[in-house]
């Protein structure tokens, strides 16, 4: 509203411009859905290297692919990683001091019962026989923390329970706190470490278990939508752009089954993400894929053929820290989605994350040497294959997604096409939010045209559409007649956004021809 012209004078007004810059969302956050040592449950946690997954869940285990398949993502160039840990039984370390105050582990785990906890009396009023300090040491990984003048009154801002409920990545409080503080601990021998020293410091007790193996009904149960566990623990996370689920098991036979292969794809489908599909252990040859008892076709494989996922042949071999490092087989989903975030940093989501640029890092061999024949068998059927090259060494040699299969000529057939279509829909969907509730006429209509032509602008100045202008390339139309007099009514604006994709030079063909002499005539 224009001010109240009272006296005569100038008068300066602020107009809005109407520039809502829209920005670009990431493109390969990946979320990864298995076991590990210890950390929170069924709670996607983002991590962005893998010592700080180690940290928090424990590094590398031989019963968690994951964690070798997280080691392999960040080898690769991946750079942001949600980590949702799901457990099978088990239970957490637990330590009763004196006057019955009881401590747990954070997580359930044998790690728990490496923990030491240390009381002392050294607070800011020694006279207050509520206060006392608590120091919690991991004696495997040495990290230690100390919580000072901690008090057993419900009411103080210092409660035990709250501030290590809040604060602790170690222990929590179980059950009710007695009013007496706990016992605390001698001093300790001249020179001894207090944390390490019994008469100084009390040891958990050997009650941690890291349960069975996980399952498919650990990860995609119907069931577990509701109270958000398993794949559907990533509802409590903003954004992820790719999903890995590695085997159940690194022993052969230990992958996950159509259940949750089908329920990871349509996820993605709702979420705007990707699912990076590995293969079948038992697929040790190129035919395996093929045949209609074993292969793709097969109720044992059991996956639609989704937009949203995209399947690599074979798996690869590492060599295995916890091994005296030997080779052992993986899958590849981990070293595959790195090498995506590779390029999409590199070059951009609209660039194939395949070719002489997409080697994998650390992959000393694959379990399948492919030919180019037995390439040409798999590529028309969607497959993804990982080749070794001379030279080049291992790399990603394909880019396409499951509906990519040359029978169902897709529009969605290439991995970069579907992926940068996902990328503008989450982008625009995010950066449109302001328009909800605005007079929806003309000088909206103008807003939007602006806002968005600038995003797809920005877009075709990187090189991630075809077209030698922006006409060529994309087209934002908002106006009378995408929104009618009764979309208006109906409290209709519709947006109409098209792009011209960049889908990549899979087949290069080199035509030679010998040039004959001039032939007088």
């Amino acid at each position: 509203m224009p001010m109240t012209l009272t006296y005569p004078g100038v008068y300066i007004e602020e107009v809005p411009s109407g520039v809502r810059t829209i920005t670009g969302v990431a493109t390969s956050i990946t979320a990864f859905i298995g076991r590990a040592l210890r950390g929170p449950e069924d709670d996607p946690i983002r991590v962005q290297s893998f010592g700080e997954y180690a940290r928090l869940f424990g590094g590398l285990w031989r019963n968690s692919s994951m964690s070798y398949a997280v080691q392999q993502f960040f080898q690769n160039g991946g750079s942001d990683a949600l980590i949702v840990r799901v457990q099978n039984g088990g239970s957490a370390a637990t330590l009763t001091l004196a006057t019955d105050f009881n401590l747990i582990a954070s997580s359930r785990g044998e790690w728990g019962e490496s923990l030491r906890v240390r009381i002392d009396y050294v607070t800011h009023t020694p006279s207050d026989t509520t206060l006392f300090n608590l120091t919690v040491r991991d004696t495997a990984s040495g990290e230690t923390e100390r919580f000072l003048n901690v008090s057993t009154e419900a009411d103080n801002a210092r409660f035990v329970t709250n501030v290590l409920a809040l604060q602790s990545k170690l222990v929590r409080i179980s059950g009710a706190v007695p009013l007496t503080r706990p016992t605390d601990h001698g001093a300790p021998p001249s020179g001894a470490d207090p944390m390490l020293d019994n008469a100084s410091s009390s040891q958990f007790s050997g009650d941690g278990d890291d349960g069975s193996a996980i399952t498919d009904n650990q990860i995609s149960l119907a069931s577990l939508e509701t109270p958000k566990k398993g794949i559907w623990a990533l509802e409590k996370a903003d954004i992820f752009n790719l999903l890995c689920i590695p085997p159940l098991t690194l022993a052969i036979g230990g992958d996950v089954n159509s259940q949750t292969r089908n329920a990871a794809a349509s996820y993605c489908q709702k979420r705007r993400s990707l699912y990076v599909v590995d293969p079948l252990t038992s697929w040790t040859e190129a035919s395996h894929l093929i045949n209609s008892g074993s292969g793709l076709e097969s109720a044992a494989w059991g996956l639609s053929r989704s937009t949203n996922a995209a399947l690599y042949f074979p798996r690869i071999k590492l060599p295995d820290p916890l091994q005296e490092n030997r080779l052992a087989e993986f899958a590849p989903c981990g070293a595959v989605a790195g090498v995506i975030a590779r390029t999409d940093s590199q070059r951009g989501v609209w660039k194939a994350p395949a070719g002489n640029d997409a080697s994998l890092n650390g992959v000393a061999e694959l379990t399948v040497k492919l030919t180019d024949g037995e390439n040409g068998q798999l590529n028309p059927l969607a497959v993804n294959c990982l080749r070794a090259f001379p030279v080049t060494g291992r790399v990603v040699w394909g880019a396409r997604t499951l509906r990519g299969a040359d029978q169902l000529a897709s529009e969605w057939k290439y991995l970069p096409v579907r992926r940068l279509a996902l990328f503008i829909e989450e982008s625009l969907f995010r950066g449109t939010q302001w328009v909800v509730f605005e007079p929806n006429d003309e000088p909206l209509w103008a807003q939007i045209r602006l806002n968005l032509g600038a995003f797809m602008h920005n877009l075709f100045r990187q090189g991630a559409f075809q077209g030698s202008s922006p006409r060529e390339a994309y087209f934002v139309k908002c106006d009378r007649e995408t929104t009618t007099q009764n979309n208006i009514d109906q409290g209709i604006v519709n947006i109409v956004v098209g792009f011209a994709p960049l889908k990549p030079a899979e087949f290069v063909v080199i035509k030679l021809q010998q040039i004959a002499g001039q032939i007088q005539s």
